[in-house]
């Protein structure tokens, strides 16, 4: 279990679930027309793989600026996702 961690493994596979979810999620909003639309759960998504991917960053020992551009990456998605949703109201 600690080898899944040390190489990012864990990381790679909650990645995919994420993917599944969002097309899940796309399908969903496309057939019911509910719930957030694509921009916003792409960008609510892409918050969290920027921090997961830093966190998988890491985790195998990359240099700290590889773990930063992740970082801000989830930042950038952070602030679309906040400005989709204060947008809509």
């Amino acid at each position: 279990m600690a080898e899944l961690f040390a190489s990012g493994r864990a990381v790679d596979a909650i990645l995919v679930l994420m993917m599944i979810e969002y097309v899940a999620l796309i399908f969903l909003y496309k057939k019911f027309n509910r719930g957030a639309s694509t921009a916003a759960l792409l960008a609510n998504l892409s918050a969290g793989a920027g921090l997961l991917l830093s966190l998988r960053a890491a985790l195998i020992g990359s240099p700290w600026q590889i773990v930063s551009v992740w970082l801000l990456l989830a930042l950038f998605a952070h602030v679309a996702d906040m400005k989709l949703r204060w947008g809509a109201r």
